[in-house]
């Protein structure tokens, strides 16, 4: 088996994949969203903190299986330096107490093997990459070879979404509590789509969010429940209105005759209804991982474990290194 671990972020989870039939045969995640939500966001050394805490308590209970582990796979990159190091740390310490090499693992990759968690790898495929600070379209052929078709200018989806919850004090994550309200909401604020006009194939948020503030200083502090359902409503309309024009793009260019949502800003239902529509339309099988799989998850780490471990991607405990600002140019071959 891989014993994986993910702790690039918020989320501190582990898991054992079985190599042969990709079984996963144990996974946990404990979130730190309630610790942070206070804050508006996450707080580096409180999430490390909290990684030193909830780590050890899974591991406990995974311990019966740790004698079947053939390696460690865990993130390495990107994210935030004090929260992988956490996991990184770990790593080391089981890879020398167990006599298994270590598997860096890149986070986003992990997304994309989300898809395929006890099941095959199905490439090559079209991925919509919404997960943190990223936000891009990608052509996944192999492991090795994920090609950027596109990618934001500034912010991501989902950091649009957290920061829309922050202006109207919805707390943190955003992505949820921005849904829900929307869902009770009317579109009456109209925002603009961005790039409506420009010929090129890229994301942009920050004008969005700029619109957002300035419908909430329009209402001068008097804004009711209402109206904080009718922003939302509005601000995720635009939004996601802005992804599917953009993929559409990619889609009258006849590359893909499948595509994928990952990420977890990918768990919006709206996202995934209207990107349904959108690819029957064009005729392209549409691939969602399961909503429990759409966050940071030690699960999907394993079976992108599963495939480096195939290609001996093995390390020592002296040679894993973190890369948290590791850039799109580093994680993937270029378009």
């Amino acid at each position: 088996m891989i014993l994986s671990i993910e702790s690039s972020c918020d989320d501190s989870s582990l898991a054992l994949t079985k190599i042969n039939n990709y079984e996963l045969v144990f996974h946990e995640k404990i979130s730190q969203e309630i610790a942070h939500s206070s804050y508006g966001g996450v707080v580096p050394e409180l999430a490390a903190r909290l990684h030193t805490s909830a780590l050890p308590k899974i591991l406990e209970k995974a311990a019966a299986h740790l004698k079947d582990a053939k390696a460690i796979a865990v993130t390495n990159e990107p994210g935030l330096s004090v929260s992988l190091l956490e996991g990184v740390t770990m790593a080391k310490a089981l890879s020398i107490a167990l006599n298994v090499p270590i598997l860096p693992i890149n986070h986003l990759k992990g997304h994309i093997y989300s898809l395929f968690i006890e099941r095959e790898e199905r490439l090559p495929l079209g991925v919509l990459l919404v997960s943190g600070g990223h936000t891009q379209i990608l052509h996944a052929k192999n492991y090795d070879d994920i090609r950027i078709l596109a990618s934001t200018l500034d912010d991501s989806f989902g950091e649009s979404f957290d920061k829309t919850a922050k202006m109207l004090s919805l707390g943190y994550p955003g992505g949820a509590v921005i849904e829900e309200y929307a869902k009770k909401g009317e579109k009456r604020f109209g925002f603009t789509i961005p790039m409506q006009r420009s010929k090129n194939i890229a994301f942009s948020y920050s004008g969005l969010k700029n619109q957002v503030r300035l419908a909430i200083q329009k209402l001068r502090g008097n804004i009711s429940q209402q109206d904080m359902c009718d922003i939302a409503a509005s601000f995720q309309d635009a939004a996601i209105s802005h992804v599917l024009k953009q993929c559409e793009k990619i889609f009258k260019q006849n590359i893909f005759t499948e595509f994928a949502i990952v990420g977890g800003a990918g768990a919006n239902q709206t996202l995934r209804e209207k990107m349904r529509i959108l690819c029957e339309h064009y005729g392209i099988k549409l691939h969602l991982p399961p909503l429990e799989f759409c966050s940071d998850n030690a699960a999907m780490i394993g079976r992108a474990g599963i495939e480096a471990y195939k290609l001996k991607r093995f390390v020592s405990p002296h040679e894993i290194k973190i890369n948290p600002k590791s850039s799109s140019n580093q994680l993937y071959r270029s378009k």
